[in-house]
């Protein structure tokens, strides 16, 4: 795919990333992928070891959310936790991970202390969402070497634009990048998208905990 072709992703990620705050945003084909991916990045600056590698979930959340950990090499305990709009998922303690695929409104991204982790804040572009593109997602960040390291990862490797024959593979890839028309889209329904958007419902979901895959 040449580089001119993800140009309107590019437009519609620096769209993104000035309607919520956030330095960057990296686009992705769904939100459940853009938690993957978060997971992996974490393990890789973390240098978890494999019994490390544990998150904690509330036990009412989207099931991608679960597979998504699983596939990513992560155990899974369970949490009581009430949540509206978005939660922040744990591992050894609190990372800078947040499952927001629940809410999406201007100014959603708080910046991270100095000292930290920059925060990486997945949404959701789901067609029932309140961006409702039809499918996609993307992760917010402030944090440029994450950025890079998720635009390479969601394009089986690649670095955007160059033919693969010219290019070098230094992290390992998914065939996860959005579309660019589904960008193309998204960018036109941000031009009527609201500024303050309330969170959507999260009534609807199943604990997770009790579903054997999971225990």
């Amino acid at each position: 795919m040449s580089r001119r072709a993800f140009e309107v992703v590019d437009a519609f990620e620096q769209a993104v990333a000035a309607y919520t705050g956030a330095r960057y945003a990296v686009a992705v084909d769904s939100c459940t992928n853009a938690i993957f991916l978060s997971l992996l990045w974490l393990k890789h600056v973390e240098r978890f070891r494999p019994e490390e590698c544990v998150v904690l979930l509330p036990k009412r959340t989207y099931v991608g959310v679960a597979q998504a950990a699983r596939n990513a090499g992560y155990r899974i305990d369970w949490d009581d936790e009430a949540w509206s709009g978005m939660y922040r998922i744990w591992t050894q303690g609190p990372t800078p991970l947040y499952d927001a695929a629940r809410r999406f409104t201007s100014g959603m991204y708080e910046p991270t202390p100095p000292g930290s982790l920059a925060a990486l804040v997945c949404v959701s572009f789901q067609a029932n969402k309140i961006l409702p593109i039809g499918r996609g997602g993307a992760i917010l960040t402030d944090d440029l070497e994450a950025a890079e390291w998720f635009r390479r990862a969601r394009f089986d490797g690649r670095t955007e634009g160059r033919p693969a024959g010219q290019d070098a593979f230094t992290v390992p890839g998914w065939h996860m990048y959005m579309p660019p028309d589904a960008a193309a889209r998204g960018l036109w329904l941000m031009q009527g998208l609201a500024k303050d958007n309330p969170d959507l419902p999260n009534d609807d979901y199943p604990d997770l905990s009790r579903q054997a895959i999971f225990r």
